[in-house]
């Protein structure tokens, strides 16, 4: 029960923190933001993880800094769209990431999946494109927000792979430390560092770097060794939920009766997907062990 809970508190975390970075990107450079975010993250997991970095040894190491820079390219992806678009509908296409980890699996790892996965799918589609025809938001951003959520689809089923086989707090910090030292090269390369101001910018520094980043994945560790892969996804599946409560109620969000049926539809094929998502990662796992 408790790992559920501390999941749950997670998702709502990551549903607030929408609001949080729209509003700090529009007065501060993406790049320079992301990169400040994974820095602060870093320098919280640093103190007690540093001296179990060794155990990795070269693989593990490698391992953990490729998904660092797959997070580092999710996250711009998503703020990128994120600028462009509702945060609620942010929410609901990030959420997508359930119904595509199948799907990544099935290309990465040839694994199977059934029909109840593609029908997920198909349903969820169609709510992309009821949610793309409404003014309030951005298809372009819509499309975005789609392409980071493959990436994090394709980060989550290669940490399924690679993470278990390492320390989990050393692993975390590797890539987190790789996604800071990703981001900030293109934010010095596009001329972006500036110290931040402001408490709009800093305040989403703060929880997005030490509570969304560093303390959400050491959570996410402990919790799912306290439960199941399933419950662990239906979990996940609430971010969308505490996205569009937020944006609904922080920033404002009115999506109409369209956005908001296609939120519903999304939302459908996330759960239907779920099952399907966590099948997938419990085969990976199992393949890796054989």
């Amino acid at each position: 029960m408790m790992a559920i809970v501390a999941l749950l508190a997670v998702t709502a975390v990551w549903g607030v923190t929408f609001v949080q970075v729209k509003d700090a990107v529009a007065v501060y450079p993406l790049f320079a933001f992301l990169a400040l975010r994974f820095v602060l993250a870093t320098l919280v997991l640093a103190a007690p993880g540093a001296r179990r970095i060794a155990s990795l040894r070269r693989t593990g190491a490698g391992a953990a800094t490729a998904l660092g820079l797959l997070l580092a390219a999710g996250y711009a992806l998503q703020t990128a769209g994120l600028q462009r678009t509702t945060v609620s509908g942010t929410g609901f296409v990030t959420g997508m990431y359930v119904v595509l980890t199948p799907l990544i699996a099935l290309a990465v790892f040839r694994t199977r999946i059934g029909t109840t996965a593609w029908a997920a799918v198909a349903i969820s589609t169609v709510g992309l494109a009821m949610l793309a025809g409404i003014h309030a938001g951005s298809a372009t951003g819509d499309l975005l927000v789609l392409v980071a959520a493959a990436v994090y689809s394709l980060q989550i089923v290669l940490m399924e792979r690679y993470a278990p086989r390492y320390d989990a707090l050393a692993f975390t910090l590797v890539e987190m430390a790789a996604a800071a030292a990703g981001l900030l090269v293109v934010a010095a390369a596009r001329g972006d560092l500036a110290v931040p101001h402001g408490r709009t910018v800093w305040g989403a520094l703060l929880v997005t770097g030490i509570f969304a980043s560093a303390l959400a994945y050491l959570v996410q560790t402990w919790a799912q060794r306290r439960t199941s892969a399933t419950r662990t996804a239906l979990a996940f599946t609430m971010e969308p939920v505490f996205a569009a409560l937020f944006g609904y109620t922080l920033d404002g969000d009115r999506l109409g009766t369209l956005g908001w049926a296609g939120c519903g539809v999304i939302m459908a094929g996330i759960v239907l997907a779920e099952p399907a998502a966590a099948g997938a990662l419990v085969s990976i796992v199992a393949r890796r062990r054989s």
